[in-house]
């Protein structure tokens, strides 16, 4: 499966990678792709490498970013989980073997992934996939002692996600 949007980029041929999962890749080759602010770093090249669950961005500055699945997953932009205001973010558990079934270009502007837990409401812009992957060991360090301080795991099946409220209740009566 290839993924590419008329008008922002020409894919690129699909490679299967292990398991017979497809690879997917974009090609950016549009002149009007662009960011949420004008001096955004623009993408030229996604590539979805499903077998090791990794989403590869290159900008056209330069920078390289290999994005895991799983933390895309848990800072998904949607407010399922950022919640409508501050107080509200739901801290995402069990999601280490999450992978992305498609993923579809929105406008000229971002990426809009279908998670394998059914989550697909992220719409991921070019400035937010490049401040994930500039912030990525830091996002993702803070989210381990997170999930650590809620006595939550990475393989739990029993819930999506924890309120603040319920975080709270753990650490009061973990």
């Amino acid at each position: 499966m290839v993924v590419a949007a008329p008008g922002i980029g020409r894919p690129s041929k699909a490679h299967t990678a292990g398991r017979g999962l497809p690879e997917l890749c974009l090609r950016i080759m549009s002149t009007q792709t662009h960011g949420l602010s004008p001096n955004s770093p623009l993408p030229t090249e996604i590539t979805v490498h499903s077998a090791s669950r990794v989403l590869e961005i290159t900008f056209n500055d330069g920078r390289r970013f290999r994005l895991p699945f799983e933390f895309l997953r848990v800072f998904s932009p949607s407010a399922e989980v950022r919640g409508h205001g501050p107080g509200q973010e739901r801290l995402q558990v069990g999601k280490r073997d999450v992978t992305i079934r498609s993923v579809d270009t929105v406008g000229h502007y971002a990426l809009q992934p279908v998670f394998s837990d059914g989550h697909d409401t992220g719409l991921y812009s070019w400035d937010y996939l490049y401040e994930l992957g500039i912030n990525h060991e830091a996002m993702w360090a803070d989210y381990l002692r997170r999930l650590e301080a809620a006595g939550a795991s990475r393989d739990s099946a029993t819930s999506d996600s924890l309120t603040p409220d319920a975080i709270r209740e753990v650490k009061r009566h973990g």
